[in-house]
């Protein structure tokens, strides 16, 4: 499925996509289902469902990809433009990491195990994220609070790292 998110710009230019930032969100905070993480990405989140929506009503983000708890995959912006993920960030002492990552939320939170589709969803997409962008590698798959530690701390201990990069190279032996 594809939801155009106009919360992004162009990359800097002559920039290589090396990394993929792996996040969680859920909308109310930790509350599944519905259509609010979509809102928020095309800023069309109504502020009188919940009263948290009020707090983020001026907030301008994106992720290219988006995961739910059913593993139906959502594309919001392109992989050749900037979204608008990771914030305040840095990864082997480069700044601004949205310029040369490619941002994926999954439905959830710090709490909450996530769901096997969305691992399997998450394998598949990263397997084709690897052939597209060669320069992207294992060691380069990391969670926002890997870039933004202390601020933010998604996709969280629930997030099984190990099982997400066994998955992830089995499908690229294949």
């Amino acid at each position: 499925m594809q939801a155009i998110s106009p919360n992004f710009d162009s990359r800097p230019d002559d920039i290589e996509i090396d990394v993929l930032v792996i996040h969680a969100i859920s909308l109310p905070p930790n509350q599944f289902g519905g259509r609010h993480v979509e809102k928020l990405f095309t800023n069309q989140l109504d502020i009188t469902v919940d009263p948290f929506f009020r707090e983020i009503e001026d907030l301008r983000v994106s992720s290219h990809f988006y995961i739910d708890r059913s593993g139906q995959l959502t594309q919001f912006v392109s992989t050749y433009d900037r979204a608008w993920h990771a914030g305040v960030s840095i990864h082997n002492s480069r700044e601004k990491v949205n310029d040369f990552s490619i941002g994926i939320e999954l439905e959830g939170c710090d709490t909450v195990p996530f769901e096997t589709a969305q691992y399997q969803t998450l394998s598949l997409l990263t397997r084709c994220l690897l052939t597209a962008f060669p320069e992207i590698t294992m060691e380069n798959i990391v969670g926002h609070s890997d870039i933004s530690p202390g601020r933010k701390t998604d996709p969280g201990s629930c997030f099984d790292w190990n099982r997400y990069r066994k998955l992830v190279k089995k499908l690229v032996s294949q």
